[in-house]
């Protein structure tokens, strides 16, 4: 998590702390959506566009990739192997995140990837493929300062937005509702798949879009994944 339970308390948030872990993960996702970024390591696949030469921009700062797949609908095409492809990430001034997949060999068991067949440059074009699945770990690390409180203050303002009125609760019985009012029933979703993250133009706090926008990533959407 970007904060603990503690912060988060700290910062206003209230209940129990499987409650106030279920608000700091609230918290996380839409810090996920406003800046695009994730701010620990994380295992996730997205499906990114393959622009002309071979270059497939990602969404999200790379750290390791550990499949690149053609997207073909109807077809189960091959992963391509790590020497089919160059990865870099902007960890690294100067360099973006993305897979270079012009980078040659080829293999003459896999169809369309033969030696005479122009190898797996070209398997791409061959396929018909214009996206490319890639799998690996992604995300801002060592995590920024500044991202735990912004965190755990916006934990905080999403429970206070979502607290209902005592008409409210009395509307609706099935509001879990504590003595200062605040509807402390989350579910549990944690064995649910994770959602797309779209993206946001804020994540509902002001003051926590002002913290987080020097990690704004201005580069292109997420079309799988998180």
């Amino acid at each position: 998590m970007y904060c603990s339970v503690a912060q988060a308390r700290t910062a206003g948030c209230t209940g129990s702390d499987p409650e106030v872990t279920a608000w700091i993960t609230a918290a996380m996702e839409r810090i996920t959506a406003y800046t695009r970024q994730l701010f620990e390591p994380t295992v996730m696949a997205v499906v990114a566009d393959v622009a002309p030469g071979g270059l497939v921009l990602l969404p999200r700062r790379v750290r390791t990739v550990t499949t690149v797949t053609p997207v073909c609908d109807g077809y189960d095409a091959p992963s391509l192997p790590s020497s089919a492809y160059r990865v870099t990430s902007s960890d690294v001034f100067g360099q973006v995140d993305a897979v270079h997949l012009a980078w040659g060999g080829w293999d003459d068991l896999v169809v369309g990837a033969e030696s005479w067949n122009g190898g797996w440059v070209g398997l791409f074009d061959r396929l018909g493929a214009e996206q490319a699945h890639v799998l690996g770990e992604f995300g801002v690390v060592p995590t920024p300062p500044v991202v735990a409180p912004a965190t755990a203050l916006l934990a905080a303002h999403v429970q206070a937005q979502a607290a209902p009125s005592d008409a409210d609760a009395a509307r609706d019985p099935r509001l879990d509702v504590d003595d200062e009012g605040n509807n402390v029933h989350i579910e549990d979703t944690s064995d649910e798949a994770t959602p797309v993250v779209s993206a946001a133009a804020s994540t509902g706090s002001t003051q926590v879009d002002a913290l987080l926008a020097p990690y704004l990533n201005s580069g292109s959407l997420v079309l799988g994944g998180v």
